[in-house]
This record gives C-alpha cells, sequence and structure tokens, in this order.
C-alpha cells in the first residue's frame, strides 16, 4: 500500500512538473502566439495627449498613434484594438496584462528601462513651456520663476520640470494633471503662467490655437526621445520582437517620417534604440 501510495504521488508529482513545464513553454510565446490566434494586437494609450492620441471636435478618437499602428497592423495582418486610461493607469494596466503595448508613447527613461522593454523611438520628446500668447513676462524657460506652472501627473515632462524650477530663484508652484487638457484649459483662463511638456504636444497646441498660446523657445529639458513599451518578461519577448522589426521597416521605408510631418509637422529624426537616456 505504501508503495503504491509512493509510486502514485511520485506520478502526480512528475505529470504536475511535466505540466508546469508546459505551461512555462507555451506562456514563452504566449503574447505572440495569443496575438496570431486571435489576429488582435491590444494597445493601452490615453486620448489627452496630442498629436499622439486625442479627441477631435467630432468625438473622434485621432492621431499620430493611430496611423501608425493602422501601419503596423496591416503589415502584420491584424487588427488593433485599444483600451483606454488615464496615463497613470497604462503601466498598472500593462502590468495586469490588460494589452500587449503601452502606447502613449511614453519618454525613455532609465527607471522605465529597468523595468520595462521599449520598441524604436518614433519622435523626440525634450520638454518645452507653453504660455499665453502676448504673456512679455516669459521670454525664456527661466522666466517661470516665482510663478505656478502645470505639468502631466506621474510623467517624465513633470519630473524634469520639477527639477528646472529647482535651479531657479524664488519658489516656482506646479501643479499636476491627470489630463493635459485641464493644464491648456487652466493656462488659457489664466490659473496658471506655462505647462511644461515636450516639444511636439506644445507646438501642436500652439500650432491648433494659434491665438490663444505660443510656445516658449529654446527647449528646456535634456534631450529626449518617445516610444512605445511592453513588458520585459519571456513571454513578451517573442512579440516585442516582430514589433520592433515592423517598426524599423516602416523607420526604414519613409513612412515613420511621412507620419511625424503630417501630425507634429516635420520629420524629426530619431535613433533606432536609445541605450543610454539622458533621464
Amino acid at each position: 500500500m505504501k508503495r503504491r501510495l509512493f509510486c502514485t504521488l511520485t506520478g502526480a508529482t512528475a505529470v504536475a512538473g511535466a505540466m508546469s513545464g508546459f505551461s512555462r513553454a507555451a506562456r514563452a510565446q504566449d503574447a505572440l502566439t495569443q496575438m496570431k490566434a486571435n489576429g488582435v494586437l491590444r494597445i493601452g494609450t490615453e486620448t489627452a495627449f496630442a498629436p499622439f492620441d486625442f479627441i477631435d471636435p467630432s468625438g473622434k478618437h485621432v492621431g499620430f498613434n493611430l496611423d501608425l499602428f493602422a501601419a503596423l497592423g496591416k503589415d502584420l495582418g491584424v487588427k488593433v484594438t485599444y483600451t483606454l486610461l488615464p496615463f497613470e493607469g497604462l503601466l498598472p494596466g500593462l502590468e495586469a496584462r490588460r494589452f500587449d503595448l503601452v502606447g502613449g508613447p511614453l519618454t525613455i527613461t532609465k527607471a522605465r528601462m529597468e523595468r520595462y522593454r521599449f520598441l524604436p523611438p518614433v519622435s523626440e520628446g525634450t520638454v518645452a513651456l507653453l504660455k499665453r500668447r502676448g504673456d512679455s513676462s516669459i521670454t525664456k524657460p527661466a522666466d517661470i520663476a516665482g510663478k505656478t506652472v502645470g505639468a502631466g501627473k506621474a510623467s517624465a515632462q513633470l519630473a524634469q520640470l520639477r527639477a528646472f524650477t529647482e535651479t531657479l530663484p524664488g519658489k516656482t508652484s506646479i501643479r499636476e494633471y491627470v489630463g493635459n487638457n485641464e493644464a491648456y484649459a487652466d493656462l488659457a483662463a489664466g490659473r496658471i503662467a506655462a505647462v511644461g511638456n515636450s516639444f511636439p504636444n506644445v507646438n501642436y497646441v500652439a500650432t491648433q490655437r494659434p491665438q490663444v498660446f505660443e510656445v516658449v523657445t529654446p527647449p528646456f529639458g535634456k534631450k529626449t526621445y518617445f516610444g512605445y513599451l511592453g513588458r520585459k518578461d519571456a513571454d513578451s519577448a517573442p512579440l516585442l520582437d516582430v514589433l520592433q522589426a515592423a517598426l524599423l521597416k516602416l523607420r526604414a521605408d519613409g513612412r515613420l517620417a511621412g507620419l511625424q510631418k503630417t501630425w507634429i509637422g516635420q520629420s524629426i529624426e530619431t535613433p533606432e534604440a536609445v541605450t543610454a537616456p539622458e533621464v
């Protein structure tokens, strides 16, 4: 009886071990296999980050990202679906496996690279200031000293704005906003003096509302780049390899530059990869 029980337990353990090994092997290609099986690439993004992702006056979700992922989806033969969340919910959503890729895009930083895997950058993201048109009290970035300015909550732009204001005389107050649109509304109403965001973002806003806003030049932040990111784990790696190759193809054949011209106003030279971020 003891021998039979031992054999049964040993056999069960072997089966459990084999199943565990099989499960690990299945997970090793899970994200790519799932995309191929379902024919769907799942993207998580926000809709308050023009010109990359935003809601136009007709209520339609538009932007650089949608056009880029439409091109990637066509090349890969899959449909692209979107989960829309506030910015601070994107990384938790990725870790909870609600989607395969964060399509913000996000600033490529040292801290993020330690935890996540970035695809090749799609734009420069250096930080600049947006002010009300005609505000002669701000002619250069340092002129925000002692004023109240705004930036997106939990963003790399907020971190750079905070570091910059610490180098200025007096006390500069910073308001954090869940969405950039709220920051721009407060700026237009005169409740804050400027908004810190990436140059492509503030330049687009100023272009769309030239009677209300203008960009303070030059940008004040360290040179940074925007990229899409995924989980840094074995089951995500095969999918990210495929997406990286597809994105590099868009870069090589000029389609990426075309999208930059359409949505940002100019083509922007970006490296194939960022290995040593300045921030």
